[in-house]
């Protein structure tokens, strides 16, 4: 009998487990505030029966955290004030100035208890990206408290890390600065604007990955939605996806890290694109019924082995309030048959999650424990 830890890596190394690696890719703090009671992600692993996937999220400024501390990331020369206009859970809204030694910059931002989101965008003139060159500052990976906590997850599961920035690839970082629309319509136009962007993203995660060496992470999870082929081009993503995330991973590799490659579902005609980049993993494989472009079995005959897969189950819809426990285990075993026959596959809800019953969660890990090799 496998641990839960032996049992996932195994399976991210293209092998074959004991059975069926069953996981989540995120909890979400909200889910876990109304359904457990404010536990711990990694007690809800626990509790469920899961094999852990711990996201390992340190306070970077990252505009997505909801309690994000703005004066841990600024500098004498990138100095991020934050005006409060709304404190409300429901209606969190707050503004940005990024005060910087040659102009300033601004980006606003909205939220409610499960997410946040962007409402004024911070590039709004083609010279803000020599302001973000030069000043935007790159953070330092405190291996302390991740050393506490890896030790904490012992056997139970992986720890999972990210590159640094809003979003862990450079177009999908970019997208985070300015709107998709206009950032595609650049890409098309000004390109070589676009790639003068990526570079200076490319060049600030390059150095925070330098700061990742021999930190406790079992998987680095890199990519981003924006660079799914429901948002982009194959031809767009060859072209301003696939060399930055290669030299990303390939330094990722130099630090002995497994590297997990995020789509969101949006697949087709960008497989090979993701087999060019170098990872090892390719997520989250979300089904047509929640918004990806082809199935997962679709997608893995296409990938043939070539890169470990993790995801698989639509969260919304089938592990949801009202399913019937054997549709939830009807979903399981088709993926398992189709997706995960020859090892090489972790069974996970695609992404996140917030109104999903406990009950149902339950349903779901004892489906894929039926699961055995």
């Amino acid at each position: 009998m496998m641990t839960s830890k032996e049992r996932i890596l195994t399976a991210l190394h293209k092998g074959t487990p004991d059975r069926l690696p069953v996981t989540a890719h995120q909890w979400q703090g909200y889910h876990l505030d109304k359904y457990l009671n404010g536990i711990s992600d990694l007690e809800a692993f626990r509790k469920l029966g899961m094999d852990a996937q711990v996201q390992y999220f340190p306070d970077m400024g990252q505009f997505w955290l909801v309690d994000a501390d703005y004066s841990k990331t600024s500098t004498s020369e990138w100095r991020d004030e934050v005006t409060e206009v709304s404190k409300e859970p429901d209606h969190r809204v707050n503004h940005h100035t990024i005060h910087t030694p040659e102009g300033t910059l601004t980006y606003k931002t909205e939220g409610d208890r499960k997410t946040t989101w962007i409402t004024e965008y911070l590039i709004k003139h083609d010279e803000d990206v020599e302001l973000i060159r030069k000043y935007m500052p790159v953070p330092t990976l405190d291996h302390g408290p991740l050393s506490v906590l890896y030790d904490e997850l012992g056997d139970s599961g992986i720890m999972r890390g990210f590159v640094w920035g809003d979003q862990a690839g450079c177009w999908q970082h970019a997208a985070c600065l300015m709107d998709i629309t206009e950032l595609i319509f650049a890409a098309i136009d000004r390109p070589e604007w676009v790639h003068s962007l990526l570079q200076a993203l490319l060049e600030k995660k390059l150095r925070f990955v330098e700061g990742m060496k021999g930190a406790k992470f079992d998987v680095i999870e890199t990519g981003g939605g924006a660079a799914s082929s429901t948002v982009i081009s194959p031809d767009l993503h060859e072209e301003f996806c696939t060399p930055y995330d290669r030299q990303i991973h390939d330094a990722l590799h130099e630090h002995g890290f497994l590297v997990s490659y995020h789509t969101c579902g949006g697949t087709v005609g960008i497989e090979e694109h993701i087999v060019a980049n170098g990872c090892d993993i390719s997520e989250t494989l979300a089904p047509v019924s929640i918004g990806g472009n082809q199935e997962p079995w679709e997608f893995a005959a296409k990938i043939d082995g070539r890169l470990a897969l993790i995801g698989g189950i639509d969260q919304y819809n089938t592990v949801a309030e009202g399913v019937d426990d054997e549709f939830i285990r009807i979903k399981v075993r088709e993926v398992f048959e189709k997706v995960g026959s020859k090892g090489g596959y972790v069974c996970s809800l695609s992404d996140h999650f917030f109104e999903t019953p406990v009950e149902k969660l339950e349903a779901y890990v004892a489906a894929a424990r039926e699961c055995v090799y």
